[in-house]
């Protein structure tokens, strides 16, 4: 009956989740309604009174909102406005140079922000109106800006990241550190693909080089002193143990205040902006995560996780058979959820069922985001490219941006791919910690 109950909810879940129900609501919900329907309404009360302070009471959750305060300031701040320059600067002597440095600038915006969302939007404003001047085709120079968005959550700090830590009661360091193997190979990839679209259809992306004349490379590189700095600290201190990822977002978000009051970049308008920006979303983040850890409760108490971990086990499924299942499932709610929520839905089933396989979970939890950032370019809910639109509005409508995404999902399956096949090429850098 118990078990009759799990699927009951599942099924119930995913029918709210269709009607455009938002997903911390679809969760609570479910889960409100299953414990009652199984215990009663008093334990149901109890558990709806009870999960969400024992949920944000987490010490660990305390780097979300110091994160996303860094990242705000600084974008707001300006301290990341010289990216795109420096890119420029550096790669300026080969083919496709102002697509590649937008690519390698959303890299380093991603090194202080942690949100794809935020990371597409800053450099599509500055990126995309230079990119079709020089002459790339709109379609191709949103779709790169669209795509390059997605190492935003890759490359830590990595909100996604943190609450995977948390949920999978893994090292969230560890979990950072594979993140930068992952979203330089990400990087690279996309790279690429500009280099061959270049060669292959110059009509899209012009193969000549940029003026070298026109870029102060010193400049350049002087202007984004702050980001490198705040990267410094925030990175040093982290992989050399000095202190916690959780320290780590403390710090950060003391560094980013330090440096825009140093640089005078910083004002009250600003700051209040950024603060207001950090409660909203640290707030809409947490009660997904209240909903998900109440989620989880009531399947714990339906038995179905267990139910689910076993049926794998007697399946005895290949590897590679329970890989493809876990990526067919993230791309087809990437093309309807946003990362978040589809990470929260899916957590509490699949955790028990890997815990029981013997994956590696600092492993799957970069395989993880690297699969939830592929569904912020996935027609037809693809979020990356919406912000696009809104931010590149004269250049390219949503088609024009989807169709300009095409390569980089590419690249995106053969990186997939090869996080799959080569675990290790993850786990090297956290092996050393």
């Amino acid at each position: 009956m118990s078990i009759t109950v799990g699927f009951v909810g599942v099924a119930a879940l995913f029918v709210l989740l269709a009607l455009r129900v938002p997903v911390a609501i679809a969760l609570i919900g479910v889960s409100f309604g299953g414990v009652a329907w199984m215990l009663g309404l008093t334990p149901a009360i109890g558990i709806i009174a009870n999960t969400p302070f024992s949920f944000i009471a987490s010490w660990t959750l305390s780097a979300v909102p110091m994160f996303l305060l860094m990242g705000f300031i600084s974008y707001h701040a300006g301290l990341t406005a010289g990216l795109f320059e420096a890119a420029k600067a550096v790669l300026r002597r080969i083919p496709g140079a102002l697509a590649i440095s937008s690519i390698f600038a959303c890299s380093g915006f991603a090194a202080v922000c942690g949100s794809s969302l935020a990371t597409a939007a800053a450099m599509g404003r500055i990126a995309i109106p230079e990119m079709v001047r020089s002459g790339y085709s709109p379609s191709f120079a949103s779709g790169s800006i669209a795509a390059g968005g997605t190492i935003g959550a890759l490359i830590p700090p990595s909100i996604l990241m943190i609450v995977y830590g948390v949920f999978a009661e893994t090292s969230i360091t560890q979990v950072f550190v594979g993140g930068i193997t992952i979203g330089i190979v990400t990087a690279i990839s996309y790279s690429i693909i500009v280099l061959l679209t270049c060669w292959l259809r110059p009509d899209i992306a012009p193969r000549r080089p940029l003026d070298a004349d026109d870029l102060d490379t010193k400049k350049a590189l002087l202007n984004i002193w702050p980001v490198l700095l705040l990267m410094f600290v925030v990175f040093g201190g982290l992989f050399s143990g000095f202190f916690t990822a959780t320290e780590a977002g403390a710090v950060g978000a003391l560094g980013a205040l330090l440096i825009g009051l140093a640089t005078r970049r910083l004002t009250f308008p600003i700051f209040r902006t950024s603060m207001i920006e950090t409660l909203q979303t640290a707030a809409s983040l947490f009660i997904i995560g209240i909903g998900a850890a109440m989620f989880t409760r009531f399947l714990g108490m339906t038995g179905l996780s267990g139910f689910l971990s076993n049926f794998v086990a007697g399946a005895e499924l290949e590897y590679w058979q329970l890989m493809l299942i876990v990526v067919v499932i993230y791309l087809i709610l990437g093309m309807f959820m946003e990362p978040f929520g589809a990470m929260m839905v899916t957590l509490p089933v699949l955790l028990p069922i890997f815990r029981q396989e013997g994956i590696d979970l600092v492993w799957f939890g970069v395989l993880l985001v690297k699969l939830l950032e592929v569904g912020m370019i996935t027609p037809p809910v693809g979020m990356n490219v919406f912000v696009i639109r809104n931010v590149a509005a004269k250049y390219a409508t949503v088609t024009q941006i989807f169709r300009g995404v095409v390569p980089f999902l590419a690249a995106d399956l053969v990186v997939v791919f090869l996080t799959i096949a080569f675990p290790a090429f993850v786990l090297y850098l956290p092996s050393l910690m």
